[in-house]
């Protein structure tokens, strides 16, 4: 039961309530790896992990997809949860806004302004430097 004082209009904890899967571009199969932990966390509070990694063919038992636009288009994407570096993001988000996807996070020291804002105009809803795990610990865990 959630017993986190959250404000009631809260956008990124009805975001986090209210999704059910999350395309994780960049996704390594390192245990070691951040976006391994934050991705096996998501799966024990329930989400559905969909790996994006030209470099791996599967993580945490999910199979892995080249790109965005890899992932089938029958395969509803909540939010691209994004583990790459800066200068990949506009690419990411092209293929978000392809794909039709609700929400973009871009995880901690992961800011591009531009790309954001592309996102928002095509009406995604955009969470920028921001860790995917703690806030969901913060609101709902």
């Amino acid at each position: 039961m959630n017993t986190k004082a959250v404000p009631p209009t809260d956008p990124i904890d009805s975001l986090l309530r209210s999704a059910k899967t999350i395309a994780m571009v960049g996704l390594s199969d390192n245990p070691l790896r951040a976006s391994h932990g934050v991705a096996a966390y998501l799966q024990v509070h329930g989400y559905r992990i969909i790996p994006v990694n030209p470099a791996i063919q599967e993580a945490l038992g999910e199979k892995a997809y080249v790109s965005l636009l890899d992932i089938p288009a029958g395969e509803k994407v909540d939010i691209v949860d994004i583990f790459r570096r800066p200068e990949f993001v506009p690419e990411i988000v092209e293929q978000a806004v392809r794909r039709g996807v609700a929400a973009i996070w871009m995880q901690e020291s992961v800011i591009h302004e531009e790309a954001a804002q592309r996102a928002r105009q095509a009406g995604i809803f955009v969470v920028m430097d921001r860790c995917i795990l703690k806030e969901h610990q913060k609101r709902i865990e």
